[in-house]
């Protein structure tokens, strides 16, 4: 199963306990899915869970149920209403006429109360969302065929989560989205999805840790690197001293400090600081080498 359908299973599994949230929730649906017309309501999903849960979702919130059922388990599930009793109830639920399915919109009348917000949103995302498995990225999205639903499900949105979602068109369909992962965790414990939320704000950490590991990683070997770089040129100034005839007459600090690199030429500065006699300090063994690769140079 992708993570959209996780997260729809996990949302399925809360059915709503009072009529009025049950046809919030249907109303996002209708809104939502593949086709809802005065003549013709389809509503075709893959969701498994969302199949089981249908027919027992509109008998809660109209009392009657599909005049076609999915045949089979496997594919797309496909469950329409065509008699005209039962399309007429639901539009006149919802405050419609046959005619006004030609332009549709969020009738905010049938939404007065959090709760059946809340499940209309349920019921769009169910029908119209989906939602990109956190370790891939973040993006979850509703997607309908009627723009002033867009339009009208946009501020609702914000009411509820405080954000407003990003709008575009793609297809001759009216996309909102969420690209931010603090906004997709909220919205989906919105709808009931907790856990899902959970699996994102674990992603989340998992890729800030990987991250800070490979900049570690990247700073120590950068690091590495400097440290090589500076011994092979202590290693070159020394080797220069000595065909020079010059190293053995330098100070007795100096030639103990060549020695010592010449003798460990993968130590670091602090390691052959320890083996000065007596020990010094990491910045003195920095400025004795430093000095003798200046003194190389002098000719």
């Amino acid at each position: 199963m992708s993570f959209s359908s996780n997260v729809k299973a996990e949302i399925c599994r809360a059915f709503p306990g009072k009529t009025c949230c049950a046809r919030a929730e249907c109303f996002g649906i209708l809104l939502y899915c593949n086709t809802f017309t005065g003549d013709c309501i389809r509503i075709v999903t893959e969701s498994r869970d969302l199949g089981a849960m249908l027919p027992r979702l509109f008998k809660k919130a109209f009392g009657f149920g599909f005049d076609e059922l999915p045949e089979g388990d496997g594919g797309k599930q496909s469950f329409v209403i065509t008699g005209t009793e039962k399309l007429q109830a639901i539009l006149h639920t919802y405050g419609f006429s046959r005619e006004d399915t030609v332009a549709l919109h969020v009738n905010l009348g049938v939404l007065e109360e959090e709760c059946c917000k809340t499940a209309f949103l349920r019921g769009a995302f169910l029908a119209g969302g989906s939602v990109t498995n956190p370790a891939k990225g973040y993006h979850l999205e509703l997607t309908t065929s009627h723009s002033f639903v867009c339009r009208e499900t946009y501020p609702l949105i914000q009411e509820l989560l405080g954000v407003y979602p990003k709008r575009t068109v793609r297809g001759g369909s009216s996309v909102l989205y969420f690209k931010q992962s603090n906004s997709i965790e909220d919205f989906l414990t919105l709808l009931g999805a907790p856990v899902a939320a959970m699996e994102i704000m674990e992603a989340k950490v998992e890729k800030e840790l990987n991250n800070k590991v490979n900049r570690r990683c990247n700073c120590d070997d950068a690091n590495t690197s400097k440290v090589v770089d500076a011994a092979q040129e202590q290693l070159a100034a020394i080797r220069r001293l000595e065909d020079s005839g010059r190293l053995e007459s330098l100070p007795q600090k100096l030639l103990q400090a060549a020695r010592a690199r010449q003798e460990n030429p993968e130590s670091s500065l602090t390691e052959l600081a320890g083996l000065m006699e007596p020990p010094i300090t990491k910045s003195s063994m920095s400025h004795r080498l430093r000095r003798l690769v200046e003194l190389s140079e002098e000719g």
